[in-house]
């Protein structure tokens, strides 16, 4: 499998109308709701919207803010166009940290305003489309991120943190979380598992999804998974043991794969995530070395 990665890293309060068409729907239950489905975010019922149009929007709301970054990717091989998959790796800030609590006192107050700070998310994602998005610290999925991505045909999943730090801010979205997005329809769903990460056997306020798909054009299964681990330098050995965890955890599910899918073939592995640690600590040597074979793209 070829894969494409790309890493993440004057205002306005309208909404132009193809995003209000999306965004003004009713949102989706709370987590907390028992209705709440986790693995069928997609209205297959939703009109779908026109991405160039989107994108046209987002860039007139933000026409006088500095060009837009130009990225490049890094390609891992010259396959068939099929198997080639576009994957966005990106912690996106909580709203409520970025405004309320993690004191970004170099950055300009304009620059982490909602209002256009969501467009220029919207613009990044539009203008790469990936088929794979993996996101962290998505306080706004609920009223933003899933409707506005499933009118582009994303289905979705989304975990939140249990002890979220955003729920400690006043006028808050609710709680931050991973969430992961895949483009439906290039892939099917078999199965979506979300995880509240143990360390030394005590569970711990960091998550991970892991979602088995299906290729629909070359019918293969493999597996993504997204995780944000501990973050602050003196969380060595808690990131360390959280990783072990999510390792334990992707090797069930492959194994469960290789049974159901009756192939003696190893099922491609794709891990984004933020980690929150150098090339030297535990945690990345652990996954380095770890039996499912992965490799850093870092090395690329």
């Amino acid at each position: 499998m070829e894969v494409v990665a790309c890493s993440m890293g004057s205002s306005t309060s309208s909404l132009y109308s193809a995003l209000a068409k999306t965004v003004s729907r009713p949102a989706l239950p709370h987590p907390c709701d028992s209705t709440y489905n986790p693995g069928n975010d997609l209205d297959l019922d939703q009109d779908p919207a026109d991405p160039l149009e989107l994108l046209r929007e987002c860039r007139e709301v933000l026409r006088n803010r500095p060009a837009q970054l130009q990225r490049a990717f890094v390609q891992t091989g010259h396959g068939d166009a099929r198997q080639t998959i576009r994957i966005m790796q990106w912690n996106v800030l909580a709203q409520a940290l970025g405004e309320g609590m993690d004191s970004f006192v170099q950055c300009p107050m304009d620059a982490l305003n909602w209002a256009e700070r969501k467009y220029l998310i919207l613009q990044e994602i539009l203008t790469y489309r990936p088929d794979i998005i993996c996101l962290q610290e998505v306080d706004h999925y609920f009223d933003m991120f899933q409707p506005v991505l499933a009118s582009l045909g994303y289905q979705s999943s989304f975990c939140p943190k249990p002890w979220s730090p955003c729920l400690d801010v006043e006028n808050n979205n609710g709680p931050d979380g991973c969430a992961l997005f895949f483009n439906h329809k290039r892939f099917q769903s078999l199965n979506t598992t979300h995880l509240r990460l143990s360390a030394m056997m005590l569970k711990t306020n960091q998550v991970a999804i892991i979602t088995t798909l299906r290729c629909r054009a070359t019918e293969r299964a493999f597996c993504v998974a997204v995780t944000h681990l501990k973050a602050r330098s003196g969380w060595e050995v808690l990131r360390s043991a959280q990783g072990s965890d999510l390792l334990r955890n992707l090797r069930n599910v492959a194994q469960r794969i290789e049974t159901e899918e009756k192939t003696d073939t190893d099922v491609p592995l794709i891990v984004c995530g933020d980690f929150n640690a150098e090339s030297s600590e535990d945690v990345y040597r652990n996954f380095a070395t770890s039996s499912l074979g992965l490799d850093s793209a870092y090395k690329l």
